[in-house]
């Protein structure tokens, strides 16, 4: 599997991939820790560039990894998603990016176990409601939704690398989540205080967020091994 490098949300998920990573044998790609969110990962995509990062690669291989939220019942909470495609939920009409399909192909068809290809949707902020996200994956026929996949596309396509995303769902489209948006500050980093303050006044929502969380973790983690070790 060539693969130049991986890109994985800061925090928990990039633990997991990294511990993934850890269990393969032989040479890894280099793993690269992103903020959350879409402002953040393109001032972050944009810093990584000039850096120089991957330029000795006619077209840098790179796979997006991390977890996800599901828009419709057809998806739940450990499933594994390959992206053919992602869109930007917003007012403005912007067109949908497309992953790289032979890149994709092959990341679909190295996984072990069964992976749903799907169409992302990225949001600006956390989705926590299960009513809006029926309504996003109706408005925008995306089955699942990120914070950063059509941002790291946007930028890295204009720069010619080549991009799949692989990632796990970690909540479903039946239950609310607890409210965190104020915990993610402006440069993509979770907030602890504020993150307690918001679990805390939904315990049950924060409860179902933390069990899903770590399903989907533990289900990256293994993903990571299993695609990498081939």
């Amino acid at each position: 599997m060539n693969i130049n490098a991986i890109l994985v949300p800061q925090g928990s998920e990039y633990n997991s991939v990294s511990r993934g990573l850890s269990r393969v044998n032989g040479s890894n790609p280099p793993i690269f820790p992103i903020p959350v969110g879409v402002k953040p990962i393109i001032k972050y995509l944009e810093e990584w560039q000039k850096a120089g990062y991957l330029f000795n690669n006619q077209q840098p291989r790179v796979l997006l990894m991390g977890l996800c939220g599901s828009l419709t019942s057809r998806y739940s909470v450990g499933d594994i998603v390959v992206y053919r495609s992602c869109v930007y939920g917003s007012d403005e009409k912007l067109p949908e990016k497309m992953c790289d399909r032979t890149f994709t192909d092959e990341i679909s068809n190295n996984l072990k176990e069964k992976a749903f290809m799907v169409r992302g949707l990225t949001s600006d902020r956390l989705i926590y409601s299960a009513s809006e996200k029926r309504h996003l994956g109706e408005i925008y026929d995306a089955e699942v939704v990120d914070m950063e996949g059509f941002a790291a596309l946007n930028v890295l396509n204009k720069a010619g690398f080549a991009v799949a995303m692989l990632r796990v769902i970690s909540d479903d489209s039946q239950h609310d989540l607890p409210n965190i948006n104020s915990a993610i500050s402006a440069d993509g980093s979770l907030q602890s205080l504020p993150l307690a303050i918001g679990m805390l006044r939904q315990p049950i929502a924060a409860t179902r967020l933390i069990k899903g969380s770590l399903r989907g973790l533990k289900v990256l983690e293994k993903t990571t091994t299993n695609l990498l070790q081939m």
